[in-house]
Order: structure tokens, then sequence, then C-alpha cells
């Protein structure tokens, strides 16, 4: 009978699990928190701002233990990062599942791209995922598990349009990505990296609100439409699961069908 039951366990539950999501309270980080908690895990996120609100309400209501921490991650530093990790396992226990979503975008033609814009998108998408990375890492690395997930983007592979720092952070973001799995895939810590396409967020507000530049990326899209902050939630729960326990260092794209053409 144990055998059986074994042998039936399902690869994809997050039961007992925690999970921090960074900038969870919208969009990407939004889905992918909700999803994590359909899937059995506890979840606490971090976000510039008020934090209780709908994300809150669905992890709730999917029978699952909540944690909220307003901060501004561009301005912790690894000490910040780590006392925030702590502030979780007090609250939710310890952190099994990391996911790297915290984000902004800047555009502008290159030739005026201002040195401020620059740094922020730096600082949040690189800076502030590399010191993350580290402060939850070092428990995972003492308990010899865990599941760390960045979002990394299509610009983790093509050039993009007006957007040089967000092209610049998300391909550093796939490196790392790369680099921590080399070194830690050992230590039973998988380390993994989500690539979204277009996602209707607040980040591709201007994009879509553009009728031409908007026709031509659902021109190329085969799944033909935008995605949905939902979209990336399986993948997230197959990451975050003992169902990839031998995933590592893998940029997973989830982009309907973009980069085939």
């Amino acid at each position: 009978m144990t055998h059986v039951q074994t042998q039936f366990k399902n690869p994809f539950s997050l039961e007992g699990k925690t999970a921090l999501v960074t900038g969870g309270t919208v969009g990407i980080g939004q889905g992918i928190a909700v999803a994590l908690a359909q899937a059995g895990a506890n979840v606490a996120i971090t976000a510039f701002g008020n934090t209780d609100g709908e994300t809150a309400r669905q992890v709730k209501e999917a029978g699952q233990d909540f944690a909220s921490i307003s901060c501004d991650l561009s301005k912790l530093d690894l000490s910040g990062m780590q006392d925030l990790v702590r502030d979780v396992e007090r609250d939710l226990g310890k952190v099994d599942i990391l996911v790297n979503n915290a984000g902004i975008i800047r555009r502008e033609d290159a030739e005026k791209f201002g040195e401020d814009d620059w740094n922020e998108v730096i600082e949040i998408n690189l800076n502030a995922t590399w010191r993350m990375t580290r402060a939850a890492g070092a428990g995972m690395l003492q308990r010899g598990y865990g599941k760390i997930i960045s979002i990394a983007s299509l610009l983790s592979f093509q050039g993009g349009i007006r957007v040089p720092s967000y092209t610049a952070s998300k391909h550093a973001v796939a490196g790392i990505t790369k680099a921590l799995a080399n070194e830690w895939g050992s230590k039973g810590i998988n380390v993994n990296a989500i690539a979204p396409g277009y996602i209707a967020t607040n980040n591709t507000a201007a994009l879509r609100a553009d009728p031409e530049r908007s026709k031509a990326i659902l021109d190329r899209i085969p799944a033909g439409r935008w995605g949905s902050p939902a979209d990336l939630g399986g993948a997230a729960v197959f990451l975050a699961s003992s169902a990839a326990d031998y995933v590592n260092g893998h940029v997973l794209v989830v982009d309907g069908g973009w980069l085939s053409r």
C-alpha cells in the first residue's frame, strides 16, 4: 500500500511549501502567487506600496496562509534582504520557493536614455534579484533544498526597441540563472527562469495603447493574443515542484509561440 501511495503522489503538489514572490500584488507576480497557492503553497509577497488586496484574497481563498511585506527592493542591501527573508520565515516558515518577479521598464531612444532610468532598471531587475537570491539561497543551501525561479523575458534572447537597460538586465537574469544552476544544482537547489512573452500587464500598457505597435505584435504571435498573468502560473508551479527536480539552468519561454517565428 505504501508503494502504491508513493507511486501516485502528485508531483506537482506544493503542499507544505512556502513561496516568496517579489512584486506580487499585480500582473505576472499576482498570477504566479495565486497559482502557487492553488497548488498548495503558503505564499508571501513583497510590493512597493499596499500589499493587502486581490492577491491576498485569492491566496486565502485557495486555503493557504498569506503574508505580505511592503518595501522598496531597490533600497535594500543584502542585510536588508536577509531581514526580509527572516520575517517571512517567522510568519510562514522556511522559504522553499523564491520567485524573483519584481521588475520595471523604461522606454526611450538609446541616444536620449538617461542615467537615472538606466540605474533604476538595473537596480530592481538585476541587483535586487541577485541580493534576494543570495538571501533566500543561504537557507536553501543549509537545508539542501530549494526552488529559485527568476522572471526573465523575450529580451533575454532579443534586443528589443528603446529598452536598453531592460534588455541588459534580462540578459543578465538569464546569465545568473545558468551560473547559479552550475554552482547550486548539486546542492539540492533548482535554479531556473521563466521568459514571458507579451503579457497584458502595466509594463505593456503603452504598447497595447499604440494601435500600430499592438497590431504588429499580435500579427507575430501564433497564439493570436496577448498573454495573461495566469498563463505563467502553470510554468511556475512546474518549476517549483518535484516534477522539475532534474530541470536546472533552464529559461522556460511562455510566449504564445513568438520566438518560433
